[in-house]
Parts: structure tokens; C-alpha cells; sequence
């Protein structure tokens, strides 16, 4: 059986039985990292569309034909092809480094899979004039640096918690290269490194952090990655885990009081990479005030595992009993701020005894729209929504739908953009949101039996007013609160107003 093995995770590189594939052929190299990449046969009209999109028909048949010739010349019989479709021949011993370095991630072995990972998907590759391809390699790069972030997070947290403080500084080091605007990932290698002793390192990174800053948004950093050259310096909340069934699930908990606040935020979540917004924070801060935050990554997203779990309303409402189990919650509000609404009203409605009240933000009952549910978007104009908000991802997609009145801030829209890539990835995000859009929890409302307060913004752009008024005309023990402003972020505009009224709120409850 020859060895054929591929290099995909930097510039690409094919070994047959130890012999170097040469590089001339660019458009053979990016054929075959495809057919590895493809686990199965692939469709010559599908190759063709990807690496002769202008060429007519008989054309591209041709220089298929002489390009497959020159591969089997040059390392021979790797191929298997028919007269529709073309394959790596079934009897190759295939070794692939982005499928080893997934395979580490799906079992656990976070270091081994971060070993693995030593640079972004065919990186500096392009075979030339091929834009589907380039597109193909963009979203499956994307992914692959999203599950790379996620393994050095683990990393980072497992060497820092036994101790390892030089260790944890390394890969909290990799993670700086991957996003060097991010304040949380300097803020890891910075504080490991005064653990370790290393104070003179610290000072270094401190300085070249403020330098990318102000080069690059103009801006200083925050006073709590100042304060981390402090001996005294306070840590952000630890990120926990839990299993539940099949799925690890990242939750943190933060301050101390009779009640406990369980957060769930919408689409995309980071527990750890919120905090380093410093209107996130103080909002976050606040909510811990009036009781014991709890705040998790839903299945799919953030540092809670992504690859497999669809994260419904009812596959979340789980996750949400998982980690009160673990965070030892016995009664709980429920807060849920836009698409985070169907899951905690899910909860809410079918585990009452654990739920002492309920508020909704910005959200809604229903991801699209029908003849009796005019308050979203149409299924086709989500799925437009969708593909130009994944078409955008990597920097701040969407915010100036989510938060008007940050959109123009450089440090808010370096965060955003940081916190979606560190969250998820264009291809993962996809089926999240697509969940989301078949979300209906319409019948589940008139089930909650728990005082509830809903708050909606009357300019919000992302949900409708009228879906707030929806869930407070169909929920029993509704109060709504209409609040000025546009934008879909709790913390974003006058925050104020909101913790004013869930601290009412909160204080009601308990009496």
C-alpha cells in the first residue's frame, strides 16, 4: 500500500511513499489537496467549475484530462477516476494533517492538536484565477483557525490551573500571533508570565500591546490588563466545564448573592472573550451585583464544543439544566437576550420549579416568518441575511445592525470582529443561525408560569418591537417595557435603563 500524505495546514505539500510532489503544477497541487479534503469521490463538473470557471466546456474537459495524465506520471496510480467523477485511490495509506489535527480536537487531546496546527490552511497558497477555490479554502480555513483558537484556549486554561505557567505562556503566546488586537489572549500570556516569574517579559508584551493598540484603533489598553504587572491584579471569573451526554459545555460563574442569574446571549457567545469589552463588562458586572452570574456557551459556539451539535432551542434548554446541575442552582432567572429567548423559555416553561422569573431582551418566539408570525424575517430574505453576514465574517459583521450606536467605535468593532472568529467560524455559524431560523416556541408560552419582564428597544434592527409585544401578549404573567434607543445589544446605549429594570425586577422576586 503506498503512503500518500498531505500538508495542508501551511503552504501545501504532497508526499507519495516519501517522494516530493513538485509544486509546478498549481493547479494539480490544489486538486489534490481537494480530493484529500473531500473524503470521497468528487464530480469532474464540480473540478472543472473550480479550476476553469471561464473555459468552455469541451476546453476543460481536455485539460482535465492532460492535468490527470501529469498526476499520474509524476506519482502514479493515486487516482481513481470514472467517466463523472475522480478520487484518491482507495488503496493509498492517506495521512492528512488538518483531518489528524480535527480527529485531536474531537477526542480531547487539545495539546496534541495544537502541536498539529502550526499554520492557517494552505496558507500563502492560491493555484491562480480560480475564485471558487480561493472561496472553498477560505471558509474550511476559517474553521480550521477557529478550532485551533478554541484547542490553545483549553491549553492555556488546563497549564495555567496544574501550574505550568511557561508552558501556558507559550501557547497563550500562539494565541496572541492569531489575534494580536485581542486584550484577552495578551491578557493570558501577561499574566502567566508574572506567574512564572518572568516580569521582564510581561513589561515587554504590555509595551507591544499598547503599541498595536494605538497603531491600530488608536486606543490604550484597559486598566485591568495595566493592572495584571500589579501583584494584587483580580482574574476574570474562571471558565469551567461540564459534560452533558455527548457535548462539553463552558460556563462561568461570577459574584456571590441569594439569587442566582443564568445569562444566555444570542447567536454567538465567547465566556471569556466578553469581558474584555469594557461596556460588556461593566454591564456583566452589574448583572453580578444583584445576584450570582452564571453565564455559558451554548453547543456550537464559543469555548463549549462546536462540531456536530445543532443548538436548538430544546438542545440548549438542556445545556441550560447541564450547567445549573453543576453550578449547584436550584431556582434560577432566566435571562435571554435575543435568540438566547426560545431556550430560556423553553426552560422556563418546562422546568418551573427551577425558574423564579424570567426576562426576555430583544427576542422573540419565532426565527422567521409566517402568515400569523409577521414579526421576522421572511425564510428567504434570513437565508440573504445570513449569506452576507457570513460573506463579512472576520471583521465586525453586522454591527452596525447590532449596535448603532458603537458601530463607528474602532475598539468595539476590533472586539466584535474578534470575538466572531474566536466564537466561530463562517461555515459553523451557518447551521447555528439556520437552527435558529427554524426556531418556533410559540406554543410554549402560554405555559410559563413565572412573573416574566420583557424589554425591547423600539428602534432595535435585528428583532422587531412587535415580537417583544408577541411574547408579552402570550406569556401569563407578562410585564413589557418599551426602552428608547436602536441598538440589539443589552449592554450597548443606555444600559442603564435595562439593569434599572431588571434590578427592580430581580428586588421583586425576592420579597
Amino acid at each position: 500500500m503506498a503512503s500518500f500524505s498531505v500538508r495542508t495546514l501551511g503552504f501545501p505539500e504532497i508526499r507519495c511513499d516519501d517522494r516530493l510532489y513538485p509544486l509546478a503544477l498549481r493547479k494539480g497541487l490544489a486538486l489534490l489537496v481537494y480530493l484529500a479534503e473531500a473524503k470521497g469521490p468528487v464530480g469532474r463538473d464540480v473540478i472543472a467549475t473550480m479550476l476553469w470557471p471561464e473555459s468552455p466546456a469541451d476546453v476543460v474537459r481536455a485539460r482535465l484530462r492532460r492535468l490527470l495524465h501529469r498526476l499520474q506520471l509524476a506519482l502514479g496510480d493515486v487516482l481513481a477516476s470514472d467517466r463523472s467523477t475522480v478520487r484518491l485511490s482507495a488503496a493509498l495509506d492517506l495521512k492528512i494533517d488538518s483531518r489528524l489535527f480535527e480527529e485531536a480536537c474531537d477526542r480531547g487531546a487539545f495539546e496534541r492538536a495544537s502541536a498539529l496546527y502550526q499554520a492557517d490552511f494552505l496558507d500563502g497558497f492560491s493555484p491562480g484565477d480560480c475564485p471558487q477555490f480561493d472561496e472553498w479554502a477560505f471558509f474550511r480555513r476559517e474553521a480550521l483557525r477557529g478550532r485551533a483558537i478554541q484547542a490553545l484556549e483549553r491549553v492555556v486554561q488546563e497549564k495555567q490551573a496544574a501550574g505550568d505557567y511557561a508552558s501556558a505562556a507559550a501557547h497563550a503566546g500562539r494565541l496572541v500571533a492569531l489575534d494580536q488586537l485581542s486584550e484577552i489572549y495578551a491578557r493570558h500570556l501577561i499574566r502567566n508570565l508574572m506567574l512564572g516569574g518572568d516580569r521582564a517579559a510581561a513589561e515587554r508584551q504590555l509595551k507591544a500591546l499598547t503599541q498595536r493598540l494605538r497603531d491600530e484603533l488608536d486606543v490604550a489598553p484597559e486598566p485591568e490588563t495595566n493592572a495584571l504587572l500589579e501583584a494584587d491584579a483580580e482574574a476574570p471569573p474562571p471558565t469551567q466545564y461540564v459534560s452533558g451526554g455527548s457535548v462539553h459545555l463552558a460556563f462561568q460563574t461570577y459574584g456571590k448573592g441569594y439569587t442566582d442569574i443564568l445569562m444566555l446571549p444570542g447567536f454567538v457567545s465567547h465566556v471569556e472573550r466578553v469581558w474584555e469589552d469594557a461596556g460588556c463588562r461593566a454591564f456583566l458586572s452589574s448583572l453580578a451585583e444583584m445576584g450570582r452570574l452564571i453565564l455559558l456557551d451554548r453547543r456550537g459556539v464559543g469555548l463549549s464544543d462546536r462540531v456536530g451539535f445543532s443548538p436548538s432551542a430544546e438542545a440548549t434548554a438542556q445545556d441550560i439544566r447541564t450547567v445549573l446541575d453543576a453550578a449547584g442552582s436550584r431556582r434560577i432567572v432566566l435571562f435571554g437576550a435575543s435568540e438566547g429567548g426560545p431556550a430560556c423559555i423553553r426552560f422556563a416553561a418546562e422546568h418551573s420549579d427551577r425558574v423564579a422569573g424570567l426576562i426576555l431582551f430583544d427576542s422573540l418566539a419565532k426565527g422567521s416568518f409566517a402568515h400569523d408570525y409577521p414579526h421576522a424575517l421572511h425564510a428567504v430574505q434570513y437565508d440573504a441575511w445570513l449569506q452576507q453576514l457570513v460573506s463579512a465574517w472576520g471583521g465586525p459583521a453586522g454591527i452596525e445592525t447590532f449596535a448603532p450606536s458603537l458601530a463607528g467605535d474602532a475598539k468595539t468593532r476590533a472586539w466584535w470582529a474578534g470575538l466572531l472568529r474566536a466564537a466561530s467560524s463562517p461555515g459553523a455559524i451557518k447551521g447555528v443561525l439556520e437552527a435558529l431560523r427554524d426556531t418556533d416556541v410559540r406554543h410554549l408560552l402560554k405555559r410559563i408560569a413565572v412573573p416574566t419582564l420583557v424589554l425591547h428597544r423600539r428602534g432595535d434592527r435585528a428583532v422587531r418591537i412587535g415580537a417583544g409585544r408577541h411574547l408579552a401578549d402570550h406569556i401569563p404573567q407578562a410585564r413589557f417595557v418599551e426602552l428608547d434607543g436602536a441598538d440589539h445589544w443589552a449592554f450597548a446605549g443606555d444600559r442603564q435603563a435595562v439593569l434599572d429594570h431588571i434590578r427592580q425586577f430581580v428586588g421583586d422576586l425576592a420579597k
